[in-house]
């Protein structure tokens, strides 16, 4: 049988690979932009020539002209032909270097460079079937963790998220015990232990350099009521939480039953666990969207392999939804699930029972 090729298809994949391929270098030179600090020399300085941007960057201007005519053609920085000055607007400015801003994108950049950063290991692993410690991956990938989800949960846990769940804000207020599980470089925990001055916080992470650097960004912030300790989900310390916490890490856990069963035993009888996760719909079919894409990719290679690098390795993914989520959970015998808020890019679980 004759494989018959439509043209017209094939050009029209041909042309959002080419969109893909430019996209993808528009990152890339968002990220160079981002490390070398020209969007932040650029920020409210008006109209650029090369020559002035070479100036105040003290950068090469043979660099620095290739690299305007690349994000200029992506739209990353306005290029203005009638002088052939460049300039960046406030809205550009946001999503490029306005640090700590929830529309700022290089976190999400950062980490998507550190998965090409280490693409050897990736391939390795994605062909053979194992699993890849969540500590195999590059600082580029912790850093860039951290620096995405940052924003957002300064944007939205103490102010939406937690008081959105039955009677934790009065606890917390008044003086409660917190359990952040999984906390990485500690930014949640560090919000918390600052909103809530007479609780204390007790960050565990299984990953030692995470913790290291979560202890030093405490110690900058001048916080005194946060613990960071090196423990798994499933044999942290401690008892009597008044609310635990997951975000963003359930679903690279390797058993994440054990976890939450192992919470809820720490957990006071009238305590909360509220698990932040990826948004994501029920099926595939409803992941079907670019935020969907995304977070498919990164669970390829980076969610996924950590969890099968673990006992029990469940792998479930950073699109496991509420219903498969919600699976989890009572099989670690909660009784009772439910969606206390979102955000485009995250769902939060009320967890009790």
């Amino acid at each position: 049988m004759t494989e018959q090729i439509d043209m017209g298809r094939v050009e029209e994949l041909a042309g959002k690979v080419i969109g893909d391929v430019a996209g993808a270098l528009s990152l890339y030179m968002a990220y160079l932009g981002d490390q070398a600090g020209v969007f932040e020399a650029m920020d409210g300085a008006g109209r650029l020539s090369v020559a002035d941007l070479a100036t105040r960057t003290g950068m090469n201007e043979k660099y620095l002209h290739q690299w305007l005519g690349s994000v200029s053609a992506a739209g990353y920085v306005s290029f203005h032909p009638d002088d052939d000055t460049f300039s960046i607007t406030p809205e550009q400015a946001l999503i490029f270097t306005r640090e700590g801003q929830p529309a700022c994108m290089q976190g999400f950049i950062q980490a998507v460079v550190s998965q090409y950063e280490s693409h050897e290991k990736a391939v390795e692993t994605f062909k053979s079937g194992k699993g890849r410690p969540w500590s195999d991956q590059t600082e580029c990938c912790f850093c860039g963790t951290d620096r995405f989800f940052r924003p957002g949960y300064a944007a939205n846990l103490t102010s939406e998220w937690i008081p959105a769940l039955d009677g934790v804000e009065e606890k917390l207020r008044s003086g409660a015990k917190i359990a952040d599980i999984g906390c990485g470089h500690g930014s949640s925990a560090i919000l918390m232990a600052q909103a809530y001055p007479n609780s204390t916080v007790h960050g565990f992470d299984f990953h030692e350099p995470s913790i290291d650097e979560a202890r030093r960004k405490a110690r900058e912030a001048g916080v005194e009521n946060v613990r960071f300790e090196v423990a798994t989900a499933q044999d942290y310390g401690g008892d009597d939480f008044d609310l635990a916490c997951i975000f963003d890490a359930l679903h690279d856990m390797g058993d994440p039953v054990g976890a939450a069963s192992h919470i809820r035993k720490t957990l006071k009888d009238d305590g909360t666990f509220m698990l932040v996760e990826p948004m994501a719909g029920d099926s595939m079919a409803e992941n079907m969207h670019p935020l969907g894409q995304i977070f498919y990719a990164f669970s390829t290679t980076v969610c996924t392999p950590a969890s099968l690098a673990q006992e029990v390795g469940l792998g479930l993914g950073a699109q496991a939804g509420q219903k498969r989520l919600t699976e989890v959970l009572e099989q670690a015998g909660f009784g009772k699930v439910r969606r206390a808020s979102e955000t485009p890019t995250n769902m939060v679980l009320e967890v009790t029972g």
